[in-house]
């Protein structure tokens, strides 16, 4: 757990030797602000207004350069001033290089301060009495930074009918998007930032953890930072890292063992008195499957013969996978078998999924040759898997490359024993004679 207060604190380093580098201004962000129109009501749904928006960040309040530096832009119907002393906003997932297709997500809401009532949170906001410090405008910023990089919401207060608003929460994600192998420890990326001249501050904060998934959610833990303490509905397996919470605003959510059931959307947020902010992360459980085929060794076939062949892909999630059969002839060539007959997914307890693939290898049909090394292949979006036997097919009418040089040895070995032998016979009563001869 304290690599990831490290990380967190070698970024907060980065960003302080990036703003000595660079100055106190970031790049320009254009932006959608988004409202309901007035007037709209009778039970129908709202309508929304959309205006173009320009903001110009600055993340020293003291300083007017940007202000200074740049005039409001024609071709938009909003242009805010931003102070942002934590500079998420001059991330460079939010500011493609010139040029780029791509841009970055951005859009702006009003927003009304007001107590969260759920129970973790009330201990913020005991007083009765709302402070002077929330009567201004408010605004709330939700962006996503290029291929995912980065998630922002910032919660910004204005002075009233100004222009001029300054971030007083930050909650943001570096990985919007995580794939995990089953078993293995997981850390949803959260980090929050408050500023620090806010009144609101030192009141205490509250961070939420919620998981949802095709329409089910449920908690999975809430810490009350002022009271210190947990919910009572936390799930077994997950937690906080404390320090790096109270030291650098980092709220990862820690999986201890990544399961099939964790993969979904967690939504982390954090609470300040009347305020709040959001992050969303989707998790991804990916585990490829494992693949055996039976009957192993495949049974000795002869033309005409049908031999069945299964293959069994088993413990994988998600569930999308494909199958193909290949076989591999003593030359070297795949020839491509089709995918079989394949059953319907099987869940298991664990809630990995099984499926079996079932081909029938009718020699006649398929031209299968000799025979030849059989392959299950199994696509999954873990990674492809293989599976492989062997098939031997007996009784076929033209010979392969090795019987034909197996035959001819045979040959040339039988016409070399005949040779001797006949020379042996033939040559016996001529040298007896000789030896005769000689002894007269």
């Amino acid at each position: 757990m304290a690599n990831i207060s490290t990380i967190y604190k070698l970024s907060f380093l980065a960003f302080t030797y990036f703003m000595h580098v660079y100055g106190t201004s970031c790049p320009v962000l254009e932006c959608w602000f988004v409202q309901e129109k007035p007037g709209r009501g009778g039970g129908f749904h709202a309508a929304m207004s959309q205006e173009k928006t320009l903001l110009y960040i600055n993340t020293d309040p003291d300083s007017e350069e940007t202000r200074s530096k740049q005039g409001p832009s024609t071709d938009h119907d909003r242009v805010y001033y931003v102070t942002d002393p934590a500079a998420t906003l001059c991330s460079s997932s939010l500011h493609p290089p010139e040029g780029s297709v791509q841009k970055p997500q951005c859009e702006i809401n009003p927003f009304m301060p007001q107590p969260s009532t759920v129970q973790w949170t009330v201990p913020l906001t005991d007083s009765a009495h709302s402070p002077i410090y929330l009567q201004a405008d408010w605004y709330s910023a939700a962006l996503q930074g290029l291929d995912g990089q980065l998630g922002l919401s910032n919660v910004m207060r204005a002075p009233t009918a100004t222009k001029e608003p300054n971030v007083v929460l930050s909650v943001s994600s570096r990985t919007s998007m995580i794939r995990s192998r089953l078993g293995e420890p997981v850390v949803l990326d959260c980090g929050f930032w408050v500023e620090a001249s806010s009144p609101l501050s030192g009141s205490g904060f509250a961070v939420e953890w919620r998981y949802q998934f095709r329409g089910d959610g449920r908690l999975v833990l809430a810490y009350d930072g002022k009271s210190d303490r947990f919910a009572e509905t936390q799930e077994e397996g997950a937690g906080l890292d404390f320090t790096a919470l109270h030291e650098t605003g980092n709220a990862s959510l820690i999986l201890q063992e990544a399961q099939v059931r964790h993969s979904g959307t967690y939504i982390c947020t954090v609470y300040l008195p009347y305020l709040l902010a959001q992050a969303v992360v989707e998790l991804e459980i990916v585990e490829p499957p494992s693949l055996s085929i039976f009957p192993s060794p495949l049974p000795l076939s002869v033309p005409g013969q049908v031999v069945t062949v299964q293959c069994e892909a088993s413990g994988f999630s998600p569930l999308s996978m494909e199958f193909r059969w290949e076989l591999t002839g003593p030359d070297g060539r795949v020839r491509p078998l089709g995918q079989g007959s394949v059953t319907g997914h099987r869940q298991g307890p664990d809630s990995t999924y099984s499926q079996t693939s079932r081909l029938e290898l009718d020699s006649a049909k398929l031209d299968l040759g000799r025979g030849g090394e059989v392959t299950c292949v199994a696509v999954h979006p873990g990674g492809t898997r293989r599976a492989s036997v062997t098939l031997n097919v007996t009784g076929v009418s033209a010979p392969s490359i090795e019987d034909s040089m197996a035959m001819v040895a045979v040959a040339l070995g039988t016409y070399g024993l005949i040779k001797v032998l006949s020379w042996t016979f033939s040559s016996g009563p001529d040298d007896a004679n000789s030896q005769e001869k000689e002894v007269k």
